[in-house]
């Protein structure tokens, strides 16, 4: 294993035209289960898929639904116009009040629907076949490779700073990149850092906007990793005004590495945003994240991965892999076994586990589905470590 490498991972803000539209799908998410909360509607019968594309002045939402009739094409166009505003857009190429607005959602097929549903013995299976990953290491706090976790909260501190007043001159699109240098394996210094900013001043230059946001970079990143021989990357273009869906496209799914773990873990292919927790795409990769950050969590391993893998309509998983890096405390076939035991991992039992049927997907479509800490409202459930004792006892 090396111990001496760069690394690099990527984020986008959620301003960046991929992300407008995952924010989109999720909350169209969100509103099937909060109108299904407030109509008495079963939330355990709530189907959503729904894909955003965004262009120039332009949102089109399409996909497949079940769920309360009150979530139609006119309280969609209200969400969106809604969350655009919320994102900050007011441009003369995306405007929240001006964008046109297409609608091409319709009820979910009876094929798959049949293989999903409950029926008589039959338990609920699983929304589609794949396989999922699930990641976490020592390297931060939240137990996240360190290029991803802070390439997020470079632009979350900018956007915060920008949704505050304090940077009136910063707008909604924004990217990060980090090179990070590791040492017997642990990440020392930044060595390449890249940050593209839009502004809403046409004659700021990149010196301008590198004044703005190093003060922000340099609040976030560990004492000691920014040095003289880091070099910084703003804006190097030399000039990003036009942003968002009107200087690039936008669509659903399209930053899957950036919702994960920004490279350093592999990807099954799905993406999350959009997606009731009947996806397995997005349901079994938080299973599995839940149960990797518990391995570490309880020191078991510096690091872990763990595979899961469905068949449409079919409940139980077709197999769990875990992988310890070399760096494990206990047995890989041995832990995969407790695995199993401690964590009901049929669709069913990982939607209840995580309480996974409410209104709490909006919240992920931007600066990572992972790391984050669990709220209040239940958000983030998958990143709580209440497993860590019960996997040491099993495995003691």
């Amino acid at each position: 294993m090396r111990k001496d490498y760069l690394f690099t991972s990527e984020s986008v803000s959620e301003g960046h035209p991929d992300k407008v539209c995952d924010r989109i799908s999720d909350e169209i998410v969100d509103a099937f289960f909060r109108a299904a909360e407030a109509e008495g509607y079963d939330p355990a019968l709530v189907r959503v898929a729904a894909e955003t594309l965004a262009t120039t002045n332009k949102v089109v939402v399409a996909g497949e639904v079940r769920g309360p009739a009150s979530v139609n094409a006119e309280a969609v166009e209200a969400l969106v116009r809604e969350t655009v505003k919320e994102i900050g857009y007011e441009q003369e190429g995306f405007h929240w009040q001006k964008l046109d607005f297409e609608y091409l959602l319709h009820a979910q097929s009876a094929d798959i629907a049949q293989g999903v549903d409950a029926a008589g013995n039959k338990d609920e299976g699983a929304g589609d076949q794949g396989i999922m990953f699930g990641y976490a290491c020592s390297e931060t706090p939240d137990l996240m490779p360190a290029p991803i976790h802070y390439a997020h909260r470079i632009l979350q501190r900018l956007a915060e700073a920008r949704h505050s007043g304090a940077e009136p001159k910063l707008g909604p699109d924004a990217k990060s990149q980090l090179t990070l240098r590791y040492a017997d394996g642990k990440p020392v210094e930044v060595t390449q850092l890249v940050v593209s900013h839009q502004h809403l001043d046409e004659d700021l230059s990149s010196d301008d906007v590198r004044a703005i946001v190093e003060p922000y970079v340099r609040e976030v990143l560990p004492e000691g990793w920014l040095t003289e021989n880091t070099v910084w990357h703003i804006n190097p273009t030399g000039k990003f005004y036009i942003g968002g869906p009107d200087g690039d496209c936008g669509l659903t799914g399209r930053k899957i590495i950036v919702d994960t773990y920004g490279g350093a873990a592999p990807h099954g292919g799905g993406a999350f945003s959009g997606k009731d927790p009947t996806k397995v795409d997005r349901s079994a990769a938080y299973a599995a994240r839940y149960l990797a950050k518990n391995v570490v969590a309880a020191g078991l391993a510096e690091k872990c991965t763990i595979q899961l893998s469905y068949a449409i309509g079919v409940a139980e998983p077709l197999s769990l892999y875990a992988d310890l890096h070399g760096t494990g405390q206990v047995d890989e076939a041995r832990l995969e076994g407790v695995l199993r035991e401690i964590m009901d991992l049929r669709p069913r039992g990982i939607r209840e586990h995580l309480r996974l049927n409410r209104p709490i997907f909006a919240r992920t479509s931007a600066y990572g589905h992972f790391g984050r800490q669990p709220d209040a409202e239940g958000g983030f459930s998958w990143e709580k470590t209440d497993l860590a004792e019960k996997l040491k006892s099993a495995l003691a």
